[in-house]
């Protein structure tokens, strides 16, 4: 019997072995959500095999995992380029720009839409790229600009279909607490991270339809995350990841595939220059009342601004796993519905979510507090209110 024993454990250790390092191998290649999942179930096999005395079921297991990382790593294989159309909205900088020189680098036909199409990223992307990509002026908030988009699209491709959709448009807003932030922004907020990418997706579907191919929308792990002083880009993206799921069921009757990319932890621009900072906070400053001047002081209010700072230091400059994130959204043949690229902390962020809320909270005060300050009314003793 400790023969055969051994004989089975050395068989299973040696054939973990070659089944891991395929796994790996392959996931390397070709990366997914879920490819981590597949090396775990390799890692699995072996340990179930070590604790197995039948040689029946331990080739049973054997066989299944086969089969189940064979299937895996079959939708997991990238389709061919073959001059496929990509729409990227929001291309004027940060992950939209390198995703356009990054695509047409793969050789796709590309669509950068931008703000403003005689801006410094537009010209850097007609400088620097090939001719297959073209740069569309579109403000996803301008129906107009959205139809003139599509008009353009489809003289272009004329009977092809468009195989992707990229809505990458978005805006933060100012960081504050929730009371504070004017319903301008709220609405800001709503109008390019939700509406626009909406009125984009309804728009360009039926050239998806044509090419059965893919919606991908960069949403963010705000999304899924609640984090303090983002009331407004949060609400955001998260009605923008929960249209996507319901887009997800009702578009795979036409053999659409959509994916929701979930960042966190990224330096990509964003936010906005020190300037726009400026008018922002002047914008939440002239709509706040006296009420709320006085229950949560001068100092509080005006340390709201410390957050872009902070969002600013902690940022990821490497955007590189978002672009092959998305690389493998637009390409694989089986995309995931959700991707995660973010830096460490960000990722311990998600998982801390899912902790008891009192746990999550503190963690979270600990992360955007203003200093040691606290609200006027909850201070003591309480600091004389400067009018503004």
């Amino acid at each position: 019997m400790s023969t055969f024993f051994s004989e089975m454990v050395w068989l299973c250790l040696a054939v973990t072995a070659v089944l891991g390092g395929t796994v790996l191998f392959k996931y390397k290649k070709s990366p997914g959500q879920v490819g981590s999942l597949a090396a775990c179930l390799a890692g699995l096999w072996g340990v179930a095999c070590l604790l197995s005395w039948s040689l029946f079921w331990g080739l049973l297991f054997l066989s299944l995992s086969c089969f189940l990382v064979h299937t895996y790593f079959s939708g997991q294989a990238l389709l061919p380029v073959d001059g496929k159309a990509v729409l990227v909205t929001g291309s004027d900088s940060g992950i939209g720009h390198a995703l356009s020189k990054y695509l047409d680098t793969l050789g796709f036909t590309v669509f950068a839409g931008v703000l403003n199409e005689k801006g410094s990223g537009a010209e850097e992307l007609r400088r620097t790229c090939s001719e297959r990509l073209s740069v569309l002026q579109l403000d996803i908030t301008n129906p107009e600009q959205i139809k003139a988009a599509y008009s353009k699209v489809v003289d272009k491709l004329q009977d092809r279909g468009l195989w992707a959709v990229v809505n990458n448009a978005g805006i933060i807003g100012f960081p504050a607490d929730g009371e504070l932030v004017p319903m301008t922004i709220y609405r800001q907020c709503m109008a390019v991270n939700f509406f626009g990418a909406v009125e984009v997706t309804k728009t360009f579907l039926p050239l998806l339809r044509r090419a059965k191919g893919r919606l991908v929308n960069i949403s963010s792990m705000s999304g899924s995350v609640p984090l303090k002083k983002l009331a407004a880009y949060n609400s955001s993206k998260a009605a923008l990841t929960m249209f996507s799921s319901v887009m997800r069921q009702e578009l795979s009757k036409w053999e659409i595939k959509v994916s929701v990319i979930q960042p966190g932890g990224f330096r990509t621009g964003i936010a906005g220059t020190t300037d726009m900072w400026d008018k922002q906070e002047k914008n939440m400053l002239d709509h706040l009342s006296p009420e709320v001047w006085e229950d949560y002081g001068q100092d509080y209010i005006l340390a709201q601004r410390n957050l872009l700072d902070y969002m600013h230091k902690c940022s990821r400059t490497d955007i590189s796993p978002v672009l092959r994130d998305v690389h493998h959204a637009v390409r694989a043949k089986s995309p995931s519905a959700f991707y995660a690229p973010g830096s460490p902390a960000s990722l311990m962020l998600c998982f801390v979510s899912l902790s008891p809320t009192s746990l999550f909270d503190y963690i979270t005060e600990n992360m955007f507090s203003s200093g040691n300050l606290k609200p006027r009314a909850l201070s003591m003793p309480k600091l004389k209110n400067k009018a503004m």
